[in-house]
């Protein structure tokens, strides 16, 4: 499990639903929607300190072009190390806000011509983020 630290900089609040946009460093900004309000869930405030949890298999990993997709969750990084297995690879991605672990299939792996030291993009869908109060 991906573990990363920020406080709370927006929300947006629909229904039952927020979407929340968290500021871990500098610019760089992670959104999570959660199925609860500032009503319901108190940690839920500008300014409130969270953490953000993601699994190692929800990480979409691309080249560090800018990429003209949907995920909006995005950090640039280096590629640090690759635990290459017949099916599976688990890769360490450094970022400036820590490393992020990634499970992705060997085979993305050859097509991407992934190796330690490439730059590469680590990206993660606003609905597999969970927020945690800290």
């Amino acid at each position: 499990m991906n573990r990363l630290k920020g406080h709370i900089e927006h929300l947006e609040i629909s229904g039952d639903l927020t979407l929340v946009t968290v500021l871990l460093i500098d610019e760089i900004r992670i959104k999570a929607i959660v199925i609860d309000t500032p009503k319901s869930a108190p940690y839920l405030k500008k300014g409130g300190k969270v953490a953000i949890l993601f699994k190692e298999t929800e990480v979409v990993i691309g080249d560090h072009n800018d990429h003209k997709i949907s995920l909006q969750n995005r950090m640039l990084g280096i590629l640090k190390t690759i635990e290459q297995g017949h099916l599976l690879s688990s890769l360490t991605v450094e970022t400036a806000v820590g490393n992020i672990r990634s499970t992705i299939s060997t085979a993305a792996v050859l097509a991407l011509k992934l190796e330690p030291g490439s730059k590469i993009m680590a990206m993660v869908k606003l609905n597999e983020v969970m927020l945690s109060p800290l």
